[in-house]
């Protein structure tokens, strides 16, 4: 039995899914006598599922039906809350007796925590095959670590600048990778996003702690994001749609707020003429993001291609007769375009399912 091909958590459970699809499928076919297996065939098959599903539970943390899946996602939000809470306790715990503490206690409680709590992390996720505990420790390591050099900092009375983000997106990051945590990677990219936008902010010639006074400052992020996540990530779960979404929301975001306010742009032109160009980078990236998701098979693409370019056009809507029109004909309108919009999509899905099937 080859199951080489299976790296991830996520190709574990999609086999799993293809099993339940082909054993209802089969029933179905059975009872419209299409075809008949005897009962050897039968058995070889059930067999089959059954060695391949032992041997994917005792590799990942699989859920083989309906009911699994209900508990495994009331046990990631009773380890997410499990997480936060500890965190919290650790923060204000630090706080309540921090300054009975000497200066070298301080200094020596600071370096340790993380330690310790980086060495229970790594020792619970190669322990663990559902990763629960391994996951909040992490989470707890990381807070820690930033506590760490908030505190360090306070200490030794440094000055604040944006490289303490780029020092938690590489721990953070670097942790996610070793514990498959995508909370932690999202934690991650938000920190170097921070830290990538205040680095722009300054050399755009502002202090950089109103890095987000441009909205343009985030833009480079995005294209870092976006090129990222065509690297394989098959032995994780998800991570190349973390990035994908990411990179989606750092650019669509600033993108939608200069299209609406580019009195804020770096471009050195008139205000309107700012608001028109990002209105058509808005609706055509967002147009074209939809198109790439559909044909690449990237949900996450095109759903967030759809939201942003629905968006887009509904402020549009907004500005042009929101103030010119009976509210009753604004969501006339309104109405209208959304079932336009569904007909074109239809019309492009039922031309893409002609074209995989080789109809003309």
């Amino acid at each position: 039995m080859n199951t080489k091909h299976i790296e991830s958590k996520e190709d574990a459970q999609q086999r799993v899914e293809q099993i339940q699809h082909f054993q209802a499928e089969l029933k179905a076919i059975e009872k419209e006598n299409i075809i008949s297996l005897d009962n050897n065939q039968h058995a070889l098959i059930e067999n089959y599922h059954k060695t391949l599903l032992k041997k994917l539970s005792s590799s990942f943390d699989i859920d083989r039906g309906k009911h699994e899946k209900q508990l495994s996602l009331g046990m990631k939000i009773a380890s997410f809350l499990a997480a936060l809470g500890l965190a919290a306790s650790i923060f204000f715990l630090f706080f309540g007796f921090w300054g009975s503490f000497s200066t070298n206690e301080q200094i020596i409680v600071l370096i340790i925590t993380p330690l310790i709590l980086l060495s229970i992390t790594l020792f619970l996720s190669k322990r663990e095959t559902n990763s629960y505990y391994s996951k909040i420790a992490s989470l707890l390591t990381l807070s820690s670590f930033i506590l760490n050099l908030i505190m360090f900092g306070q200490i030794f009375n440094i000055t604040p600048s944006p490289n303490a983000f780029f020092i938690w997106a590489v721990f953070a990051t670097l942790l996610a990778y070793a514990t498959d945590t995508r909370l932690l990677l999202g934690m991650g990219i938000i920190s170097f996003s921070l830290f990538v936008s205040a680095k722009f902010g300054v050399w755009g010639g502002g202090y950089w702690i109103h890095f987000g006074d441009r909205p343009e400052n985030f833009l480079p992020v995005a294209l870092i994001l976006f090129l990222i996540s065509f690297i394989p990530h098959t032995k994780y779960s998800g991570f190349g749609v973390i990035y994908r979404v990411f990179a989606m929301l750092l650019f669509f975001l600033p993108v939608l707020i200069l299209s609406n306010w580019g009195i804020i742009s770096y471009l050195q032109i008139d205000k309107d003429y700012i608001e028109v160009f990002y209105q058509l980078i808005g609706f055509l990236f967002s147009a074209f993001a939809i198109y790439i998701g559909i044909k690449k098979g990237l949900n996450e693409v095109t759903n967030s291609g759809n939201i942003f370019f629905t968006i887009f056009l509904y402020t549009k809507f907004f500005d042009w007769w929101w103030d010119a029109m009976p509210k009753y004909l604004f969501f006339l309108i309104i109405g209208l375009s959304a079932v336009f919009i569904l007909m074109q999509l239809k019309r492009f899905r039922t031309k893409m399912t002609k074209t995989i099937r080789g109809e003309s």
